[in-house]
């Protein structure tokens, strides 16, 4: 594992030298509706957490090294604003319920895994580039954004890092509050890839077939679509979770036609650098 650090620095400070060191230059938006994309550079990571890990599932492990090529990943999840305007457009058929909480910049809540492939096959014919769910491996490494701990925040996180059912937190961790409800996305800090909201807020749906361990699973970062997939991977935890299902390495499953008001999603896209 002490590999997975260099690699990482390496091929992020690339990144800033053909971007000219403007942090501002890893994002783009391919249109005024489009969610804004942040490039991933190329890497490896440690995927899966150790036995030692307190709060460990073994559908965590074994651990494995992946090696990640660039790709852009959504800067949050996908927004109720985003999602309207697939549906203005005809291109997603399923209009869903706020729960009164509000719509515009919080993440999109009740859409199923089959809902979340017709909105990227509608980012994909309107901007002419290939959207889709990230791999869970791609999520994953996006989301620790070269940490190793439980959370991208180091051993612990607490609600003012992140949204999760705080009176309930992860083992050795602070108590915090319980909000009940999403937030609007980007309400903390992102992690050093300028991600935000990858712990709590809302599952996120990766593209990958459920398997019960990561035995078999591909190495190079792509999608694995064998084993159960009448179910998909979901990724981060959500608002109405504990702080044990908001780990880098937690993995639960949904099924595809799934929809629930914990449930969200955000985007991925190949890129070449």
């Amino acid at each position: 594992m002490t590999r997975t650090k260099p690699l990482f620095l390496i091929a992020v400070a690339l990144i800033l030298t053909a971007c000219g060191g403007e942090s501002d230059s890893l994002t783009f938006q391919d249109c005024p509706d489009c969610p804004t994309m942040v490039m991933i550079p190329a890497g490896a990571f440690i995927q899966g957490s150790p036995e030692s890990e307190p709060q460990r599932r073994d559908s965590e492990g074994p651990l494995r090294r992946i090696q990640v090529q660039s790709f852009a990943m959504g800067q949050t999840a996908v927004t109720f604003d985003q999602w309207d305007a697939c549906v203005a457009d005809g291109g997603c058929s399923h209009n869903p319920g706020d729960r009164g909480w509000g719509r515009g910049d919080r993440p999109v809540i009740r859409v199923s895994w089959n809902d979340a492939q017709q909105y990227v096959a509608w980012l994909s014919n309107k901007t002419g580039h290939h959207y889709r769910l990230p791999s869970e491996s791609e999520w994953e490494y996006a989301a620790r954004a070269g940490t190793l701990g439980r959370f991208n925040t180091g051993d612990c996180i607490t609600t003012d890092q992140a949204n999760f059912r705080g009176p309930e937190p992860a083992t050795g961790c602070p108590t915090g509050i319980d909000r009940q409800q999403t937030l609007p996305v980007a309400s903390f800090a992102p992690n050093a890839f300028g991600l935000y909201d990858t712990h709590g807020n809302v599952w996120e749906w990766a593209q990958d077939c459920w398997n019960p361990s990561y035995s078999g699973a591909p190495t190079n970062g792509s999608a694995w679509m064998t084993g159960n997939c009448d179910r998909a991977v979901a990724r981060g935890g959500s608002w109405s979770i504990n702080g044990l299902d908001v780990r880098s390495a937690t993995r639960h499953f949904r099924p595809r036609d799934h929809r629930n008001a914990s449930v969200g999603f955000r985007v991925a896209r190949s890129v070449a650098l």
